[in-house]
């Protein structure tokens, strides 16, 4: 027969003494399920540091001056100045071959009618002939000059002919001078013509998706409301 008082008292020790294991075990449990998040959260951080990190040198590199989007910016701007520029050049092209021809028929050479012509022509047709000048200036030949600014400008190309025929052969350009620029001014006619010609295609957009809706609703609109409201 067991003694039931000797047997609690054992029990009841038994549990006192557990006790500070089992909050011991606990702590420690505790302790590694910390240490464990700590380290997830340690392992996510540098994880987002390093994907921040990346997408940070990758925007640095894009956004360079000779990253992707630096080199397509330039050439964008590059584009739409040559473009602005070439523009500017017809329009321009036609008084600077009247100087030109003027020049020639006041008897000076086609070197001479260049360098008289720079001074008065328009300012990108005066610039292109001015670095003419300056080529030669430095050593460069007329007619090396010539086909450097043509190659820059195609549309100084027929200019360029022009001149080098009369001063490699001596052949009169007044007249070549004088229809390249009636050429000149019948294109850029019918380049205003063609603009001209798309303008109500470019108005069909606002006229329809703005000018409409707006007349509608200022018009028909009110009209319908006053209606309605009298039912």
């Amino acid at each position: 027969m067991f003694d039931v008082p000797r047997l609690v008292i054992a029990i009841g020790w038994g549990a006192l003494l557990s006790v500070p294991l089992v909050r011991r075990a606990h702590r420690v449990a505790v302790t590694e399920r910390l240490h464990v998040r700590h380290a997830h959260a340690r392992a996510a951080h540098r994880s987002g540091r390093s994907v921040i990190d990346g997408a940070r040198r990758i925007a640095r590199r894009a956004f360079d001056a000779s990253g992707p989007v630096a080199r397509v910016g330039r050439s964008l701007v590059a584009r739409q100045r040559d473009h602005a520029a070439n523009r500017a050049l017809e329009h321009e092209l036609p008084v600077a071959l009247d100087l030109l021809g003027v020049a020639v028929a006041a008897g000076c050479t086609p070197y001479l009618a260049v360098e008289v012509a720079s001074r008065w022509a328009p300012p990108v047709v005066g610039a292109s002939l001015d670095s003419v000048l300056t080529a030669c200036s430095l050593g460069a030949g007329f007619d090396t000059a010539l086909d450097d600014v043509a190659h820059a400008r195609p549309r100084l190309e027929p200019l360029r002919d022009a001149l080098l025929a009369s001063d490699r052969l001596g052949a009169p350009v007044g007249d070549a001078l004088a229809r390249l620029a009636a050429e000149e001014r019948a294109a850029l006619r019918r380049r205003a013509e063609a603009h001209a010609r798309k303008i109500p295609v470019r108005l069909l957009f606002p006229l329809v998706f703005l000018v409409l809706p707006a007349f509608v609703l200022l018009t028909v609109v009110p009209g319908l409301a006053a209606g309605l409201s009298r039912l």
